[in-house]
This record gives C-alpha cells, structure tokens and sequence, in this order.
C-alpha cells in the first residue's frame, strides 16, 4: 500500500496543470490554483479511495469546457440566474448569457479564473493552503458585479479528513449581495473494489424546490417522491434516474446539513457536512451512468433576486460595505 508519511504542501502537476499538493497521513489532496482554485482530489492513499471526481489526462480538456463536473469548483453565484439580470439594493445587474438554449447565466465567475495562493504551510497535526480571489476596478468580473470585495478559500487536511473554509469580505462602501455555493462532484464508486450497486446515499432534504423548463423555480415547494423519502433517511442509491434538483434541507439539532454516501461492501461512509449558512442543495448526476454525482450546497434558492419571496425563504444574503461572511464544509469518512 502507499501512504503519505508527514504533513506537507508542495507545488506539483496534475495532468500538466500547475497545481498544490497536501499530504497529511493518510489523506492526499490537490489544488488548481490557476484554475479556478479547484479541489480536483481528496484520496485516502492507503486505503485507495478517491472521494472526488478527478479528470484523468485524457478529459483535460473536457474538464477545462466543463469545470464543474469536476472537483469542487467555486460557484459565485450558484446556479442560474434568469436572462442573466437582477435588481438589488436598487442596483441592475447584467450577466453574461452562457447558457443560451435556457437564456440563463450559469454558475458565476470564479470557478475557471485564477486565484492567487495567499499562504500555505504545515504543523504536525495538519497541512493547509489558502487561496484568494480578489476583485476591484481593474478586474474583469467589476463589469458585471461591481463590488471591490475578497473570495478567502481555505483548505485544511488532517487526520480528521478536509475542511473548507470560504470567507468573503466586502472592501466597499455599500451592500453587495452574496450568493455563493460549490459543485462538488463525488466519485461513486470511490473504491476500485466496488460497484455503483455497493453505494447509497443520505442528504438532508426536506421538501423539493419546482424548477420550470429553463431550470428556474416557480415559487412553489413539492413534498418528497417516494425514492426522495429514502435519499432523507435510510439511504437510496444516488444513480437511480438522472437528478438535476434543487431542495430545501431538513433542519438539523446541530445545524450542520449532511450528505452520507455508504459503502456497504467496504463498510465505510463518506459524509459531506456543510454548515448552516448553506441553506439549499442541488443534486445532480448528469445522467446516472457516468459514476459521479454532485451534492451541491448553495447560500440561496437558484435565480434566487428574482425570486418575489422575502429573503428568508430565498436566502438572499445583503453583505454591508466593510463586512465579512464565512462558512464552513468538512469531507471525512467514518467506518460502518
């Protein structure tokens, strides 16, 4: 078996892409600062398992057309925004239309650019890097959002598995609206001695958010399908038909909402935990056939500012100028 034997980060490749390597026993993870500061790895080297969808160097340039089916790209904003426009604060807001057969703005700016890499270091009990994207008059995005504000993606490895931190604080004067979430795409089956038939998957949903035909939300709340049912308790398999839906999560006595994805033949459990300012979940596996899935936490309900519901509901966030919001995911697994 491999293994990693200290806690380290080193600038290394992946698939030809600069990228940083974390290695904290038995853990190993890998980030594309240049490119979108993707989280393109989690393994346990030990044991074998790659938790996350990694491109192999063949689909190198599928993954930089498609960056989102990949990793754990950033998402600012999540998801869909309607003809790519909205009014906050009293402010118009114009997108880019990219997703044109929908006439939607799809998933935001941040999740190909490049971010700087803030610091990085190691202890003895952990290995971590922090990466930031920052936007004022000279940057690109302040044409379409314009803010002076700082993305602080954060990465910390350690026995306990992969922690994220993601900080954003707003330079300006006035309010910014936040709205932010990522496409985490799991590998399932993670282990090469499994099949898709070995998996199920438990994800904290409560109620599911109708989407029209351009996958935005009508306003309205459908209870869970029978299959849905099992996804919020005792576990279903998370390829059992093609999913692109958006959920409100069931409330939880810790506040923390979680996806458990099980391997009943290995007899372990990779849990995905998201704090509460996450207050919705996309769930999403292209087509049930092609081995990965993505549990999608976002801050706000899809195309959420067009929404006519108080931002209770929609979990619009109002930034204040000089203001920072954080939250927080952890990915870690836990034996049967």
């Amino acid at each position: 078996m491999n293994s990693v034997s200290k806690n380290v980060v080193k600038e290394t490749r992946f698939n030809g892409m600069y990228a940083y390597e974390l290695n904290c026993d038995p853990y190993q993870a890998v980030i594309l600062p240049k490119f979108g500061a993707n989280l393109i790895a989690f393994r346990n080297v030990e044991k074998d398992y790659d938790f996350i969808r990694e491109p192999s160097i063949h689909e190198m340039e599928d993954f930089q057309q498609k960056p989102f089916l990949y990793g754990i790209p950033v998402l600012f904003p999540p998801n869909r925004l309607e003809d790519g426009t909205f009014t906050f604060s009293g402010k118009v807001y114009h997108f880019p239309i990219n997703e044109k057969s929908k006439n939607n703005h799809l998933h935001g700016f941040f999740h190909s650019a490049v971010w700087e890499v803030f610091k990085h270091g190691s202890t003895d009990r952990e290995c971590f890097i922090e990466l930031v994207q920052s936007v004022d008059e000279q940057s690109e995005v302040f044409r379409y959002f314009p803010h002076r504000f700082n993305v602080h993606l954060r990465y910390t490895l350690s026995k306990e598995g992969l922690n994220q931190q993601v900080k954003i604080i707003n330079n300006g004067s006035e309010s910014m609206p936040l709205m932010i979430g990522f496409h985490t795409a799991i590998k399932a089956p993670f282990s090469k001695n499994s099949t898709a038939e070995d998996y199920t998957l438990q994800l904290t949903i409560k109620d599911r958010v109708e989407l029209n035909e351009r996958s935005l939300p009508t306003g309205n709340l459908l209870p869970l399908n029978e299959e849905e049912k099992k996804i919020a308790t005792e576990g279903f398999s998370p390829y059992y038909q093609p999913l692109d839906h958006h959920y409100v999560p069931q409330a939880q006595k810790d506040g923390k909402n979680r996806m458990v994805l099980t391997d009943q033949r290995e007899k372990i459990s990779l849990i995905y935990e998201t704090s509460s300012e996450f207050r919705f979940w996309m769930l999403f596996n292209q087509d049930a056939k092609s081995g990965f899935f993505c549990p999608e936490p976002q801050t706000n309900m899809v195309n959420a500012p067009n929404i006519a519901l108080p931002f209770e509901q929609t979990g619009m966030i109002e930034l204040t100028g000089g203001s920072e919001w954080s939250a927080q995911s952890r990915l870690y697994t836990k034996p049967l």
